[in-house]
């Protein structure tokens, strides 16, 4: 018995190097369930294990990959059996637990996903853990009370996995979306995904010379952070939101405290890795309803195993458009 991973190592100068190699069985880490990974995908944070381990490795040799989607193979586990088609999402797994870039993973039950009937497992990673964020995001604004009717949404770093399906999920649900982006040439897919206007980044790469500016938009999905969410969070409109779930701009950003206390505004932290299953479940459940699935076969394209060291400096550099999702198998 054995299985194909793409197999990582870190040399001396912390750079990663990565072949493709077939393994037995018993080298499969500690876990109740084995899957039979049908597809993963690569996100920014495989992107750092890949290249550099970004701090989030351990121990090598590793496997990467911190979503897959499959078929339960055997399980020690009541809550699964054979056959169930699964989804697993963060809890470490890729970065301190074996992950999806191979064709077999065993891993905790707990950390398991039934996929919804509507969801095959290849749009599953189609969504990984960039559209489940995606989700959670939206669940935050409606959380705070923030409806189409209130006015636009912001969505920062819109062409990327998790902008892409949040404007998607946002422009189904009848919103008007402000999509923001680097790459002007990507506004026709962009309109296409449901974006009504389409903003230069260059409008909110300079930070606020006031702590307040005109308001305009009702509520704020931020993949960014940096200066690109201080001049958003200070167009914010009295009582709007914002769902904040990456730092591609790094952790920091030159706000002011005036947004929260004299406009009312509420920032939601977006955490898809260590959530507890109820959340999980409801998100998994929401896509399955609420994003339109023949968008966002458009945001995606497919790679197999060997493909992954060229791609991963390039979603570094947000080069990469939409989804990528891995076919473990090729």
């Amino acid at each position: 018995m054995s299985f194909r991973a793409l197999v990582l190592n870190q040399g001396a100068d912390r750079k990663v190097s990565g072949t493709v190699e077939t393994l037995p069985d018993d080298r499969l880490p500690a876990g109740d369930v084995t899957v039979a990974v049908n597809y993963s995908t690569l996100n920014f944070k495989d992107g750092l294990v890949l290249t550099t381990g970004g701090g989030l490795v351990k121990t090598w040799p590793h496997v990467g990959g911190i979503d897959l989607a499959g078929t339960v193979e055997t399980s020690d586990n009541a809550a699964f059996k054979p056959g169930d088609k699964v989804v697993l999402n963060g809890y470490r797994v890729g970065e301190l637990h074996w992950g999806g870039y191979a064709t077999k993973a065993r891993v905790r039950g707990d950390w398991l996903i039934k996929l919804p009937a509507a969801i095959s497992t290849r749009r599953a990673m189609a969504i990984g853990t960039a559209g489940y964020t995606s989700m959670l995001c939206v669940m935050a604004l409606e959380k705070h009370g923030v409806r189409p009717e209130g006015g636009e949404i912001l969505v920062t770093g819109a062409a990327g996995g998790v902008g892409s399906i949040a404007v998607a999920i946002l422009a189904k649900l009848g919103y008007a979306v402000v999509a923001a982006t680097g790459r002007p040439q990507e506004a026709a897919y962009l309109t296409a995904l449901g974006a009504s206007t389409i903003m230069d980044r260059k409008e909110l790469v300079e930070a606020p010379d006031r702590p307040l500016l005109s308001e305009r938009f009702a509520g704020l999905v931020d993949t960014v952070s940096g200066v690109m969410f201080a001049r958003a969070l200070a167009q914010l409109k009295y009582n709007g939101a914002a769902a904040v779930c990456g730092l591609a701009a790094g952790p920091s950003f030159p706000g002011s405290i005036l947004p929260f206390i004299l406009r009312n505004i509420a920032v939601y932290g977006i955490d898809s890795v260590m959530l507890s299953r109820a959340p999980r479940e409801a998100a998994w459940q929401r896509l399955g309803s609420d994003l339109p699935l023949d968008r966002l076969d458009s945001t995606v394209s497919e790679a197999g195993l060997s493909d992954l060291m060229g791609l991963a400096p390039k979603i570094l550099k947000g080069e990469i458009r939409g989804r990528v999702v891995v076919d473990v198998n090729k």
